[in-house]
């Protein structure tokens, strides 16, 4: 797929995204925004004109429908969109390439900006003259499709060919005199012979900001902020398999050696716990990079199924020592963790650099329905054991199996829906790789030593817990339901708020909602199936009555946050009140 046909596609799914209702101008720059990058988008950036800026004014104007015929299809571009896209071609074509780049697409788009992308040039103060400058310095290409158009549209009523309609104004200067029939045109013609032709392109020029006389003067100022410079070292330190985290490794050899010398356990405990988190970090930057290689649908499933390994392995290694309630709280926590923690401080931090942010309602509302069923699927076994306690014995392990089945089908179906049937609703918003994706084998081969480091960690951690909570006063609850959901998730955490910073909401809901139903739908049927597995009693989905309340409390808020595809800051902190309150609740435990 060539840059142009990806552009297109992009563009058509954030048209379905926000319910426009064909594909224009407006939706290929804003999915030019979110996947460029150089001093042209650095510019619009710095200037508040942020992919989600840019939702946000869409959001507040009215979406055009066409004048005439069917309503287009998500594929298909509006004739203006053509336009641009022809246009394009033309630029490419004339500097010798066979298809555009997102470059040639840019300059089309704000050669004559309408709409929306004009009403967003002139809120941000951009000028299509000085992004033009900077897109592509020194290059006179992009206005050199307009030499050829131009005598194409000039010839008023003038039968001549294109040449002699240029040559004309040198010969005519003579000949006022002789037909006086003609006395308009003469006074116009004798004076562009030699100057005509500067003044004209300038007037011409004001409303297309093509001015290239003007680009010489312009350039020196904006030039000067060379960002590629600074912006693209970093690129590549960000490609390495260690990056500024890998000095918590060295918390690995910390704890084996306090564990072999029999030290402290709470310093075991916490060199564990810090050691899980670069692990469970590179387990993900792994997934991502191997995902890249094995293509969009075995990728996404990839990213779907070791979303939540690290706290999977924490959890099974827990369960095998026999800490059921741990286990089961860990759950809980961690579904309350993706929705309050993750996504308050995801809009938190995001709506720090913007007054409002904006998301999809589709994407929202399917999220909120899904955790739904899930809190639904986890609250039935809690349901049945209170208005039935004196059931027969093991009727609720029963129960959470068959219950567990259903979630497990369920969890199925939403990836076939995800990343078959509807992969255009989730394909918009894509975090994306930072450079060239690693190779298969080394994906594979530090996503294996990451898990096995995790497990070794993870037993070390587990092996304390029994004199951490002794010693520390803490109950198995608060450690599943605040501790250990947090370290399994810190790297997904920090993925969500960084995403959220550089305005990318859209992705950081993904990635909250996203992991809460993974871990109803998929975590909890499997660790309830490895309890049978290893013959661990109590290992099912009763749950107790403050973790089933919390739960239907966390739904409930984070929908009526989510659901007008709107936000801001104070929501972020509302989530996070929640989140502290429930906290402090599992404390006396």
């Amino acid at each position: 797929m060539t840059i142009s046909e990806q552009l297109r596609a992009d563009a058509a799914t954030l048209a379905l995204a926000l319910e426009a209702d064909f594909v224009g101008t407006e939706h290929l720059f804003l999915a030019w925004l979110e996947t460029a990058s150089g001093p042209g988008a650095d510019a619009m950036r710095s200037a508040g004109l942020t992919p989600d800026a840019f939702r946000t004014l869409l959001a507040s104007g009215k979406q055009r429908r066409r004048s005439s015929g069917p309503v287009a299809s998500p594929g298909e571009l509006s004739s203006q969109g053509q336009r641009v896209m022809e246009l394009a071609l033309e630029l490419a074509t004339a500097e010798g390439r066979s298809e555009p780049d997102l470059d040639d697409i840019m300059l089309a788009m704000i050669r004559e900006p309408r709409g929306a992308l004009a009403r967003a040039m002139s809120e941000f103060q951009l000028k299509p003259s000085k992004l033009r400058a900077l897109i592509r310095p020194g290059s006179t290409e992009a206005d050199r499709p307009e030499a050829p158009e131009r005598p194409k549209r000039e010839p008023a009523g003038s039968t001549e060919p294109a040449a002699e309609v240029v040559e004309r104004p040198a010969r005519e200067p003579r000949e006022p005199r002789e037909p006086k029939a003609k006395p308009k045109p003469k006074p116009r013609e004798p004076e562009p012979s030699t100057e005509t032709r500067p003044p004209a392109r300038p007037r011409r020029d004001a409303e297309t900001d093509d001015i290239p006389f003007a680009r010489a003067p312009e350039r020196p100022r904006l030039t000067p902020p060379p960002k590629p410079p600074r912006v693209e070292p970093s690129a590549p330190a960000s490609q390495r398999v260690f990056g500024p985290m890998s000095i918590l490794l060295l918390a690995i050899p910390l704890a084996i050696w306090l564990a072999q010398r029999g030290g402290d356990p709470v310093a075991i405990f916490a060199m564990a716990c810090i050691a899980i988190l670069p692990l469970a970090g590179l387990m993900g930057t792994a997934t991502e990079h191997l995902a890249d290689r094995t293509g969009p649908t075995l990728g996404g499933l990839l990213n779907a199924t070791f979303g939540n390994a690290a706290e999977l392995i924490i959890a099974l290694i827990a369960l095998r020592a026999g800490y059921v309630d741990l286990v089961k709280a860990s759950i809980t926590g961690s579904i309350l963790g993706n929705l309050l923690l993750i996504l308050g401080l995801a809009l938190l931090v995001g709506g720090s650099r913007r007054s409002m942010l904006s998301f999809s309602r589709t994407n929202a509302s399917m999220g909120a329905a899904m955790l739904a069923l899930a809190v639904a699927g986890l609250a039935f076994p809690a349901l049945f054991q209170a208005v039935h306690p004196g059931a027969a014995l093991g009727i609720e392990l029963h129960l959470s199996e068959l219950v567990a089945v259903v979630l497990a089908v369920t969890y199925g179906f939403s990836l076939l829906f995800s990343l078959r049937t509807h992969k255009a609703l989730f394909g918009g918003h894509h975090g994306g790789l930072d450079g060239p994706a690693w190779g298969v084998g080394k994906a594979i081969l530090i996503l294996a030593a990451a898990t096995v480091g995790v497990a070794g960690m993870s037993e070390l951690l587990v092996g304390e817990v029994g004199a951490v909570t002794a010693s520390l006063g803490l109950s198995e609850t608060f450690l599943g339901l605040i501790l250990i959901p947090i370290i399994g998730n810190a790297a997904e955490h920090a993925t969500a708020i960084t995403v959220a910073r550089k305005g990318q909401t859209d992705l950081a809901l993904q990635i909250a909602l996203g992991s809460s139903t993974q871990v109803a739908l998929l975590v909890a049927p499997i660790l309830v199936f490895a309890g049978a597995a290893f013959g661990v009693a109590g290992m099912n989905l009763v749950f107790t009555s403050f973790e089933v309340v919390a739960l239907g409390l966390a739904v409930l808020v984070t929908s009526l946050v989510t659901l007008d595809g709107e936000s801001n800051w104070f929501e972020g902190i509302q989530l996070l009140a929640l989140y502290a309150m429930i906290g402090a609740a599992a404390w006396f435990i």
